[in-house]
């Protein structure tokens, strides 16, 4: 039983208990508009109650004067949803259509168009909506282990990838099937996921910790599928592809620590300094390899460069 069932079964059970004890003619209305308002952020639930609430206003409005007009007539609820709707999509209301319907259908079941029954019709979504908010502002899940372990998870993942790509520079015949590329997209997407979440469940403070670690790696994500595709066009096993294979070893503990060592920028640096020094290809196919092993390296300058305006230095 997820948590949000356990939330939704108090906000319905308050609502219901609150109309009950205030002498609401239809108190089960109230619980059916907080099972409605219960949402999975604290900062989402604030804004879809206050939509909802605002829709609600709008279609008893207009339903009560469509139903002066024509009558408490079954068509005049069709005449009802045929601008309605329509009218609450347009103002961006959607996420209301359904709970001011809802009320709008007591109004035509009751037969009534007088202030007493829309103030009690009123009154029943505020304390459903209210209750429902109330319930998400009083408490969210804690999403940091979770967060924790999607990391965990991703900077092994990437020190995987790293670990291949030295493998293929010292053995250009070496074969990786990428599932490790596969499953870090996957992690870094539901992170990134989570840690929206997370902001949306901040109201006081904002901490945007988690958000810009997995965009980070989103970023760098994107770095290391060009590296791969410049990987591809490394055919010949050279001295530089060793030393480049050397890099990518110590990054590929780099990477697994939480702030930015700049180790492996430094040996980086090291070798195209060096690269600039040595005699040229004598060969086409020498120079071509070189050449996408100098440009592997230019695009690990850029993933280097994402970490350390993202990471923080160690004091």
């Amino acid at each position: 039983m997820g948590f949000r069932v356990v939330k939704t079964a108090i906000a319905t059970l308050l609502a219901i208990l609150i109309a009950q004890w205030i002498g609401l003619p239809a108190p089960l209305s109230a619980g059916l508009l907080a099972i409605l308002g219960v949402d999975v952020t604290r900062k989402r639930s604030i804004r879809v109650v206050t939509e909802r609430f605002c829709a609600s206003i709008i279609a008893l409005l207009l339903g009560s004067l469509i139903f002066y007009i024509l009558g408490f007539k079954i068509f005049a609820l069709a005449v009802y949803i045929l601008i309605a709707f329509p009218l609450l999509s347009r103002f961006g209301m959607k996420d209301g259509i359904i709970p001011s319907t809802v009320a709008v259908f007591h109004i035509f079941g009751a037969e009534s168009l007088t202030l007493h029954t829309l103030g009690y019709e009123l009154l029943s979504v505020g304390i459903g909506l209210g209750s429902a908010t109330l319930v998400n502002l009083l408490y969210m899940p804690n999403m940091e282990k979770q967060l924790i372990v999607l990391r965990t998870q991703v900077d092994q993942l990437f020190s995987d990838i790293f670990v291949q790509i030295e493998r293929n520079l010292r053995d250009v015949n070496y074969a990786w099937d990428g599932q490790e590329l596969l499953a870090v997209e996957r992690v870094v997407a539901k992170g990134i996921a989570l840690s929206k979440r997370g902001l949306d469940n901040q109201m006081l403070r904002t901490d945007e910790g988690w958000y810009i670690y997995f965009y980070m790696r989103q970023q760098q994500l994107n770095s290391v599928e060009r590296m791969l595709d410049l990987l591809s066009h490394v055919y010949q096993n050279l001295p530089q592809g060793d030393q480049a294979a050397d890099l990518f070893h110590l990054l590929s503990d780099d990477v697994k620590i939480s702030y930015y060592t700049g180790l492996s920028e430094t040996k980086l640096n090291q070798f195209i300094d060096e690269a600039k020094q040595m005699p040229l290809p004598v060969t086409r196919s020498e120079f071509e390899v070189r050449s996408a092993i100098l440009q592997l390296c230019r695009e690990l300058q850029q993933f280097l460069a994402i970490a350390r305006k993202d990471k923080q230095r160690q004091s």
